[in-house]
């Protein structure tokens, strides 16, 4: 069993995304980041950045003793790495499947989001802060779009967990400000992902959770 320590924001979500399509039993321990509860100490044990997700693996590959572990792209990894799936063993291939995970941990995902902070909730509205974080977002588009002509997934031939990483924060592309005809490719990958059946789980999971 893992515990998911979970609120359905894109990173919650790229978690879901594994859990539904490796039919691994977990459970939704909601962290409603809108109260706080990031910055409950028992949350912060198991999370010291007081970010979520965060999983508790109550039965790891080394049969010791339930390991936690934080940061979604470090959780998909590990996830990957105990189910052996959804990420190649061939050397090679691995290697741009990890290149295409941390694109999305270090820039795709925060550049978004501060896309939509600046753009959606900041309490003032910074013309220059909104624009650079549009921009970048164009650009990160471009980037991806230039990918996803030259493969069928961002993992490569296969879907893997640089697609479940990088397709969440893809879903709020009106907020972001981008004009998704502008992007064929990410527009036919995305639509190739969502008819998924694990992946319309893992987004009622996080409608369960809203409601």
């Amino acid at each position: 069993m893992i515990d998911l320590y979970y609120w359905p924001t894109p990173n919650g979500q790229k978690i879901t995304l594994f859990l539904e399509e490796a039919g691994l039993d977990y459970r939704i321990i909601p962290v409603n980041i809108g109260k706080g509860d990031q910055f409950k100490p028992e949350f912060l044990k198991i999370s010291p950045n007081n970010k979520m997700p965060a999983i508790v693996d109550h039965a790891p590959a080394d049969g010791g003793a339930p390991l936690s572990v934080f940061e979604s792209g470090e959780i998909l990894l590990y996830l990957a790495e105990k189910t052996g799936r959804f990420l190649s063993k061939e050397p090679r291939q691995k290697i741009v499947t990890l290149e295409w995970l941390f694109w999305q941990v270090s820039g795709f995902g925060p550049m978004l989001g501060q896309n939509h902070h600046f753009t959606l909730y900041a309490p003032e509205k910074i013309p220059y802060a909104i624009k650079r974080y549009q921009d970048e977002t164009k650009r990160l588009y471009s980037v991806l779009e230039t990918r996803l002509k030259n493969s069928a997934f961002v993992s490569g031939d296969a879907y893997g967990i640089a697609d479940m990483a990088t397709y969440p924060w893809t879903r709020t592309w009106k907020e972001q400000g981008i004009d998704l005809e502008a992007f064929p490719a990410i527009k036919a990958w995305r639509e190739i992902i969502e008819a998924r059946p694990a992946t319309q789980r893992a987004l009622a999971k996080a409608e369960e959770v809203k409601s």
